[in-house]
């Protein structure tokens, strides 16, 4: 019952076009500290730190499988990823999703930037990221300095991530 109301709240965020700024926690220029302090597993049961990505532009993007707001906006980040990659961007996917599946959907879509796996407690961790709902996708982008950009519940277009990308590389 509850992952059928995530998905319906997603699918109407995505829909309806409209993102209510009062469901997310505004932290714009905080400090992200406790970001770079998370360590989760990757897809082949290593534990990665989101720390090592410090100092990069960073994309954190939580997502799932089976979320469709999700599966639509991963291609333009492995875009992103491969064009701005080298000028110091760093996508990051946080799934909340199983292994096999997030491993089937990443080769499926030729993921070119980590994914680790956050499984259903990745919700409460997006949630202390400003995340109210507990809604899915929910970004957060970082600048080099390591204070929070940007955070967003729902889709991220392409012409509004390059822009926030942009003005931080």
């Amino acid at each position: 019952m509850a992952l059928a109301g995530v998905i319906a709240l997603g699918a109407g965020l995505y829909f309806g076009g409209f993102v209510d700024r009062g469901n997310v926690t505004d932290l714009r220029g905080k400090e992200a500290g406790a970001l770079f302090g998370v360590a989760l597993p990757d897809a082949k049961g290593r534990e990665q730190s989101i720390g090592q990505w410090k100092g990069k532009v960073l994309v954190v993007n939580f997502w799932a499988t089976w979320c469709v707001p999700c599966r639509e906006e991963m291609p333009e980040f492995v875009k992103a990823q491969q064009e701005f990659g080298p000028r110091g961007l760093q996508f990051v996917g946080i799934a909340i999703d199983e292994v096999a599946k997030v491993e089937a959907f990443a080769a499926e879509l030729g993921l070119n930037y980590p994914v680790l796996i956050g499984g259903y407690g990745a919700i409460e961790l997006s949630r202390t990221f400003g995340n109210r709902l507990g809604a899915l996708p929910f970004t957060i982008i970082v600048d080099r300095a390591g204070r929070i950009s940007h955070t967003q519940l729902g889709p991220i277009k392409d012409a509004q991530l390059r822009t926030i990308v942009g003005q931080l590389l």
